[in-house]
């Protein structure tokens, strides 16, 4: 595959990904918040066995099988239920922005790991990101503490789980990379989190089922999304411009904002989109900051 096309092929993931939110959020509504999301990895996992396939678990480095697992099917685990336990369409918008959170994240814990060198640039990248996550929750009133505190106490598990599925993925890029060593697990990865999934939808009381065609279109989509973003985003890293797709990564809240408030027909008002805006320039600002630094320094060495 050529370049260019394993880089349209990445891009295409991120818009997958970011139909994600609304489309589990849509899926909870018929099947609960632990049966849908249970179904949604299981529908996700047969995909990945027909496009990327089962590794071959033997040339696994022993750290990698055991703290990806964990690190993704907590991730994936703190994604759906925080998303499928909000009480409306808006909440889950908001708790999928608290998520988005872990971009800003990642470039700060590889900053820190792996000694990467960054400008300054990164501290108003990461004050920018925090501020638009406090203007989404504080809706009209601004940078609210007070109806900040109110929506986040309005549902504290979603919020809650939101948050640690950002920070828990942010520990799995930058853990990950560096003892993967070239390893694939992530259809391994989706069979642990159905599995784990229908043990709690077996072991706790859940919901009747509310069975409709809209409910099983999103059921379809949403297996798709996951399943064939996976697989779209390891060719488009492989083979295609990792710059291009890493910017372009970095738009995710606003697209996945839109999609999510045409999929659950959701109204979002100005302060919400200058939140979102906020989030995405943010972390953008970060990965700028340790790429322009980079840059700088190869340059320098062009130069000599």
């Amino acid at each position: 595959m050529s370049p260019k096309k394993a880089t349209l092929t990445g891009l295409i993931a991120i818009l997958l990904w970011s139909a994600i939110v609304g489309l589990i959020k849509s899926v909870s509504e018929g099947f609960g918040p632990v049966g849908g999301a249970a179904l949604i990895y299981s529908c996700s996992t047969v995909l990945l066995l027909f496009t990327v396939g089962f590794p071959s678990l033997r040339t696994f480095p022993r750290s990698y099988l055991i703290a990806g697992s964990v690190l993704f099917v907590c991730y994936e685990l703190c994604l759906s239920l925080s998303l499928g336990f909000t009480h409306n369409s808006r909440q889950a918008i908001e708790v999928g922005m608290v998520n988005y959170l872990w971009p800003s994240m990642t470039i700060i814990l590889a900053v820190i790991v792996n000694r990467l060198k960054t400008s300054l640039f990164i501290i108003p990248g990461v004050i920018l990101a925090i501020a638009g996550i406090c203007r989404v929750l504080g809706g009209e009133h601004g940078f609210s503490l007070t109806e900040i505190t109110r929506n986040v106490m309005d549902n504290p598990l979603s919020y809650g789980l939101a948050f640690s599925g950002a920070v828990i993925w942010s520990v799995y890029c930058v853990v990950t990379k560096k003892i993967a060593r070239g390893s694939n697990g992530i259809t391994l990865f989706f069979i642990l989190t159905a599995l784990t999934l229908w043990i709690k939808f077996l072991w706790s009381p859940q919901p009747p089922f509310v069975l409709s065609a809209q409910v099983w279109i999103s059921l379809a989509l949403a297996a798709m999304a996951m399943g064939f973003g996976y697989a779209a985003w390891n060719v488009g890293i492989l083979h295609g411009n990792v710059t291009v797709l890493a910017a372009a990564s970095y738009f995710i809240p606003i697209i996945s904002s839109v999609l999510a408030a045409f999929i659950l027909d959701s109204q979002l008002t100005i302060s919400f989109w200058q939140g979102t805006a906020m989030v995405s320039l943010g972390s953008l600002v970060c990965w700028w900051s340790t790429r322009n630094v980079v840059t700088k320094k190869l340059a320098l060495k062009v130069s000599d």
